[in-house]
């Protein structure tokens, strides 16, 4: 598993809970060292280890864990990249739903040997999708879930989300566009503000 992932994870859980908090998973885990870095490649398998220690240490459902990384990785202050990368897919939320089957085309252009999971959209109509996630770390359509949920707050639709289980290709996750003009969303620029100009 690329660091950048395993450092987001580390990230979420020490900015959510504190650094005590994010030690005590760590020593859960047995990691070996107290934080991931960015450019190394980790087994899977020291992945799957701070995700269960995190559902110890914190008392919380597993699925629940990764929907809330899923909404740290997009709204969170300390991590603006993520939004970056997914509102470049498109002007309104339906466009962006469409462009999540390139995303791991898109983020391999920055980091050449980082694997996001793949995911294919289902139109069933308009307003409602099925998006199939695939990824060798299980639950990745929570995290996914709550990346959706926290994009539509950004596009200002008003959205239902559900993880549906696990299905032939990956995991489902069910979206019903209820309302496109529900709030104003947040800003968003193509181009980075720079202080002062």
């Amino acid at each position: 598993m690329h660091g950048l992932i395993n450092r987001s994870i580390q990230c979420f859980l020490r900015d959510t809970y504190g650094a005590a908090t994010w030690a005590a998973i760590a020593r859960e885990a047995r990691l070996g060292f107290d934080s991931f870095e960015t450019m190394l490649t980790y087994d899977a398998a020291l992945t799957e280890a701070v995700i269960t220690a995190a559902t110890q240490v914190l008392g919380r459902p597993r699925d629940s864990v990764l929907e809330d990384l899923g909404i740290y990785l997009v709204s969170h202050p300390n991590v603006q990249a993520p939004r970056r990368l997914l509102r470049f897919g498109g002007v309104r939320y339906a466009d962006f739903l469409h462009s999540l089957e390139d995303l791991p085309d898109r983020a391999r252009l920055a980091l050449p040997d980082i694997d996001l999971p793949v995911m294919t959209l289902v139109d069933h109509s308009p307003t409602d999708f099925t998006l199939i996630c695939h990824s060798p770390l299980a639950g990745i359509g929570h995290v996914v879930v709550g990346v959706l949920r926290a994009m539509a707050d950004d596009y200002g639709v008003l959205s239902l989300v559900e993880h549906r289980g696990t299905c032939q290709g990956g995991e489902a996750v069910a979206i019903t566009l209820a309302e496109t003009s529900f709030s104003a969303g947040r800003r968003f620029d193509l181009a980075l503000r720079v202080a002062g100009a």
